[in-house]
């Protein structure tokens, strides 16, 4: 994942603000940069400065991930917060205050509204920044890189969180209680998981068909987390690691 450099902030839970930074995927991928000034869109939505608002994000994690490679992809830049979830800064009072569920990717608006979770803040982005579409185009893309992604991350990516967070010794403290038997459990369901996207991506060059989609970014963050859980993609898979080869080397998957 990428590194961000960042100024210190003195407050109650020693959040760090990231200084916006600039991607310059939009220029790499011979896309139109966005005016980040001023976001007007003719549905109704508004005007919003992107520099009032504030990302609240946390390194390693899969889901505050899959926010920075969306807004990469689309050349978004938004302030960050960083919380440290090591140190449990996410359960602090202050941050409670933000999100009661104490996750992140959390965004906070300009005049204090919170949006949370990750897929939520991807499409509050794209209607304000519809090009290029994520989330599909005509009702039958929209419909089918929904159902992709849904498969990925509610089946797959789940099934990664489960056999980290139950089975590594490092998250004892952060998943109480800790059933090993749970992580062992889904291994086998992560295995039949990748076999059939591996036949899906024998077929399409995407998950969700012929276009790059938010399903693509989730399925990439986790076939990453796969790493700490100490679990590989099967050599035989040539379908899934011709797609991870090339969606990885996007700019935006260094997010």
């Amino acid at each position: 994942m990428g590194q961000f450099s960042y100024l210190q902030r003195s407050t109650y839970v020693r959040l760090k603000e990231l200084s916006p930074i600039r991607s310059n995927a939009m220029q790499l991928e011979n896309r139109p940069q966005v005016d980040q000034k001023s976001l007007v869109r003719d549905c109704g939505v508004g005007s919003y400065r992107s520099d009032g608002m504030k990302l609240y994000d946390s390194v390693r994690a899969p889901n505050p991930r899959r926010v920075r490679i969306f807004l990469a992809a689309k050349g978004i830049d938004v302030p960050r917060v960083m919380v440290d979830l090591v140190s449990f800064e996410h359960r602090s009072d202050e941050f409670t205050k933000l999100n009661p569920l104490r996750r992140t990717p959390t965004l906070e608006l300009d005049d204090g509204t919170v949006i949370t979770e990750s897929v939520a803040i991807s499409r509050y982005f794209e209607e304000l920044y519809p090009e290029p579409p994520l989330f599909g185009r005509t009702p039958l893309e929209k419909a089918t890189i929904e159902m992709w992604n849904r498969r990925v991350e509610l089946g797959f990516m789940t099934e990664v969180q489960m056999v980290f967070r139950h089975g590594h010794p490092g998250m004892a403290t952060h998943e109480i209680p800790q059933v090993l038997e749970w992580a062992e459990a889904n291994k086998p369901k992560l295995m039949a998981s990748l076999r059939l996207i591996n036949d899906r991506l024998g077929e399409v060059p995407f998950i969700a068909g012929e276009t790059y989609s938010i399903a693509d970014i989730t399925l990439l963050c986790a076939v990453d987390f796969m790493k700490p859980t100490k679990i590989k993609v099967p050599e035989d898979h040539t379908h899934l690691w011709r797609w991870y080869k090339e969606v990885n080397a996007r700019p935006s998957a260094k997010a």
